[in-house]
């Protein structure tokens, strides 16, 4: 069974979730099983390695957290935190954004990316692209080189793939 498929089949549909109308994706059960997760990262990354070797994975708290440090430990190169606004010491850059359910603002260390360097941005879910669009721009405060997107799950109906137009986005599995 394919990669897409298997994500596929554990997803749980949640209604009404986090408010009346929509439809939440659980992915949470692909975490009870050690085998999906490592190959999902594998798969990710052999997606990734198709355009090119990057110099750091940045993941976006808090999703971002679950995979992106196992994509960065298996490509044997460094994990970049993006947090939300406050949790993260030292000298940070900042970025306000809206996101499907309201705003928030989100920071990156300033130290954390050389100049120069190829970053893929690391979350589970594009949706209307506001997050994945908000992690660009503090890569860009960074001045990195953002080569990809890289995502489990795609909502396309949602139309946020073109938020992101001028930087590739990988996804196995498409809603």
């Amino acid at each position: 069974m394919d990669i897409a498929t298997r994500l596929a089949g554990v997803v749980k549909d949640c209604p009404d979730f986090p408010k009346k109308g929509i439809i939440f994706k659980d992915i949470m059960p692909i975490f009870q099983d050690p085998d999906l997760v490592k190959d999902t990262c594998l798969s990710l990354n052999e997606k990734i390695l198709e355009i090119g070797k990057p110099d750091a994975i940045v993941g976006i708290e808090a999703r971002g957290f679950l995979i992106g440090p196992i994509m960065a430990q298996l490509l044997k190169i460094p994990f970049v935190a993006i947090r939300k606004k406050g949790k993260l010491p030292r000298e940070c850059h900042s970025v306000k954004y809206e996101k499907e359910y309201g705003f928030d603002e989100f920071d990156i260390q300033t130290d954390a990316l050389a100049q120069g360097s190829k970053v893929v941005i690391v979350d589970d879910l594009l949706a209307t692209g506001g997050t994945l669009e908000a992690a660009k721009k503090l890569c860009d405060k960074c001045e990195a080189n953002v080569m990809s997107h890289c995502v489990m799950f795609e909502l396309e109906f949602l139309g946020g793939r073109a938020r992101l137009a001028d930087t590739p986005v990988i996804t196995l599995v498409k809603y």
